[in-house]
C-alpha cells in the first residue's frame, strides 16, 4: 500500500468508486485532504529557533521527563492551516440545518457571544474578591429570577454543569429531603419515554429503577404508574415534552399522584425549549427540573463542556438545593458559600462543584432571554413545534411516523424504519444524508421505536432550508425503500467513507505511532 506526502491512500476511493476523487494530492477541489498532525510535523524539529535551555538543577522531585514528549514541530503556516482543514470537514450550526433530536442545536446568536467577551465577564477569575465581581453576580441573580419566573419554581440552583448533572442534583436534594424526615424509600420509577441518563443518574444515586411502560399513543402510562406507586417509592423521573417528541397531557394527574403517597417528581426540562413561555412547570406539580441552557438558551452546546444545567426546586425541595447560591443583602450581592445553623440553607445537601458555576453560559443565556423578551421566547416555542410539525407532516406519506395519528408533536417528529426495503436500515438513509450535504438527525434513539429517526429542526430554520431538508430526506428515503445498493455503502462524497462502527467502538486506534505509516506502507 502507498502513501503519497498528501497523506492520500487508495482506500480513501476514487472517481470511479465515489469518495474522494482520483487526484494526485487527494484534495477534491476545494475540500482540502489534510494527514494528521504527526505527519505533517517532524519530532525531531520545530518550527521556530530556539536557543538550548540553560542546565539548571531540577525542581521536579523525581518526576522529571525521561523521554522525549515526541510532539510534531510545524512552522506557523502549517499549524495555521492544519485546523481550519479539519474544521471544513465537519458539520456545524453556521453551515446548515442540524437536524439532531432531543439535543436542539440552536443557533449560537453573535449578540451573546459578543457580550460574553465583555471585560469583566470573559476576564473573572472564580477567586476574585466579592467586591469586585458585583456586576457577574448580578448577572447569575438576574438570570436565576428569569429562570425561576419562567418555570414557576420558587428557587434555582445555578452550578450543575449539565443535564445529567442537574439530574443528579435533584435526586441528591429528594434523598436529602427524604432523609431528613427519616423516610428510607429505595425506588426511582422511570418511564420508557425518559431520557436515557435517568436512570443511570437513579441508580448512581443508590436506588433501584423501575420501568413504567408508554401507552400506544407514546406517553406514560398512567395507570400502570398509580398501580405501582407506594411507600417504597421515592420519585419519578419523567421527562416532558418526552423523548418522542411528545407533551404529556396528564402531568398534573401524574403528580398528583405522586405527592398523594409522599414521594417527589423529577422533570427532565431538556425539552423545555418547546414550551417556554408557554408552559410553568411548576403549575404542573414539578419539584425538580434541570434546564440545559444551550438548548433553550441558546448557549454554545460544547463538546462535553462548556455545559450549564441550573436545576429549579419547588417550595418542598428548596430547602435542600446545593451551595453556592448568590443572595441579595445590605451590602450588596454575596455568594453563600457555607451551610450556617438556623439559617435558611442549613439543610443544604452541600456543593456538587468547586465553584460556582459557567459564567460565560450564564451571560449568553441571560443575554438571549432579555435580548428575546416574554413575546420573544413564546414565538420560540412555538416556531420550534411548527417547524417539526411541518417536518412531520411533509414526509408521513412516506415515512413510518409511529405516533402521527397522535397529533401534533412538540418540538421534534419521530420516524421509523418501517417499509425499506430489506437489507436497509436506519444508518443507510443516516449515511445517504451526509451525500446531500446534511448531517444525519438522531438514530435509534428513543429506543421504545425500532429503526427510529428523530428530527428537530429548532424555531430558526427558515421555510426554505425545510423544504430543502424535506426534499433531500425523501431523496434518501426513496432510495432505502427501492432497495439502490449504492446507498449500503454512502456516503460517497463525504472526506472520508463510511466506516466498520462496531470496530471502530470496540478497538478504538486513540494513539498515533510512527510504525502505523511503515505497516501501511508495506
Amino acid at each position: 500500500m502507498t502513501i503519497n506526502q498528501s497523506g492520500w491512500r487508495p482506500e480513501m476511493g476514487n472517481a470511479e468508486g465515489g469518495g474522494i476523487a482520483g487526484t494526485f494530492t487527494g484534495n477534491r477541489g476545494l475540500m482540502l485532504e489534510e494527514a494528521l498532525i504527526f505527519e505533517i510535523g517532524d519530532t525531531a524539529t520545530t518550527g521556530v529557533d530556539l536557543a538550548d535551555a540553560p542546565t539548571v538543577a531540577s525542581r521536579l522531585g523525581g518526576l522529571d521527563r525521561n523521554r522525549e514528549i515526541g510532539l510534531p514541530g510545524l512552522t506557523e503556516p502549517e499549524a495555521m492551516r492544519h485546523y481550519p482543514r479539519l474544521s471544513r470537514q465537519n458539520y456545524a450550526i453556521d453551515l446548515g440545518l442540524f437536524p439532531l433530536g432531543s439535543c436542539t442545536m440552536k443557533h449560537n446568536p453573535r449578540l451573546n457571544e459578543k457580550v460574553a467577551r465583555l471585560p469583566g465577564f470573559a476576564d473573572l477569575h472564580p477567586m476574585q474578591p466579592i467586591d469586585t465581581i458585583q456586576g457577574a453576580l448580578g448577572v447569575i441573580d438576574q438570570l436565576a429570577h428569569w429562570l425561576k419566573t419562567l418555570t414557576g419554581m420558587p428557587a434555582v440552583s445555578m452550578s450543575p454543569k449539565a443535564g445529567a448533572h442537574g439530574e443528579l442534583c435533584g435526586l441528591l436534594a429528594i434523598r436529602s429531603a427524604l432523609e431528613a424526615r427519616g423516610d428510607p424509600r429505595a425506588v426511582i420509577l422511570v418511564p420508557e419515554s425518559a431520557h436515557g441518563t435517568n436512570p443511570a443518574t437513579a441508580a448512581f444515586c443508590g436506588y433501584k429503577v423501575e420501568n413504567i411502560p408508554a401507552t400506544a399513543a407514546g406517553r406514560v402510562d398512567l395507570a400502570a404508574l398509580e398501580a405501582r406507586l407506594g411507600p417504597d417509592v421515592a420519585a419519578v423521573m419523567i421527562t416532558n415534552p418526552n423523548t418522542c417528541g411528545l407533551f404529556e397531557p396528564d402531568m398534573k394527574k401524574i403528580a398528583d399522584a405522586v405527592h398523594a403517597v409522599g414521594a417527589f417528581v423529577y422533570c427532565d426540562g431538556a425539552n423545555f425549549n418547546a414550551i417556554v413561555g408557554r408552559v410553568r412547570p411548576g403549575d404542573l406539580g414539578i419539584d425538580a427540573m434541570h434546564i440545559n441552557l444551550h438548548k433553550t438558551f441558546s448557549t454554545p452546546h460544547g463538546g462535553g463542556g462548556p455545559g450549564a444545567g441550573p436545576v429549579v426546586f419547588s417550595e418542598a425541595l428548596a430547602p435542600f438545593a446545593p451551595l453556592p447560591f448568590v443572595e441579595q443583602t445590605d451590602h450588596g450581592l454575596v455568594l453563600v458559600e457555607e451551610e450556617t445553623a438556623g439559617e435558611h440553607h442549613a439543610q443544604s445537601f452541600g456543593r456538587m462543584v468547586a465553584f460556582h458555576g459557567q459564567m460565560g453560559m450564564f451571560t449568553r443565556a441571560l443575554t438571549y432571554i432579555l435580548s428575546h423578551g416574554a413575546d420573544g421566547l413564546r414565538q420560540v416555542a412555538e416556531d420550534a413545534v411548527l417547524n417539526a410539525n411541518y417536518i412531520l407532516r411533509s414526509l408521513d406519506d412516506l415515512l413510518d411516523a409511529p405516533f402521527g395519528e397522535s397529533g401534533p408533536c412538540m418540538h421534534e417528529a419521530l420516524f421509523s424504519d418501517n417499509g425499506f426495503a430489506e437489507g436497509f436500515s436506519t444508518l443507510d438513509v443516516a449515511k445517504g444524508l451526509i451525500d446531500e450535504g446534511f448531517h444525519p438527525m438522531t438514530v435509534y434513539f428513543p429506543l421504545v421505536i425500532h429503526g427510529a429517526m428523530l428530527v428537530e429542526p429548532a424555531e430558526t430554520e427558515s421555510k426554505a432550508s425545510l423544504d430543502q431538508f424535506i426534499g433531500a430526506f425523501r431523496s434518501v428515503v426513496e432510495r432505502a425503500k427501492a432497495g439502490d445498493q449504492a446507498l449500503k455503502s454512502a456516503p460517497h462524497f463525504a472526506p472520508r467513507r463510511r466506516l466498520d462502527e462496531t470496530l471502530a467502538a470496540r478497538k478504538p486506534v486513540l494513539v498515533w505511532k510512527e510504525t502505523q505509516v511503515a505497516a501501511a506502507a508495506e
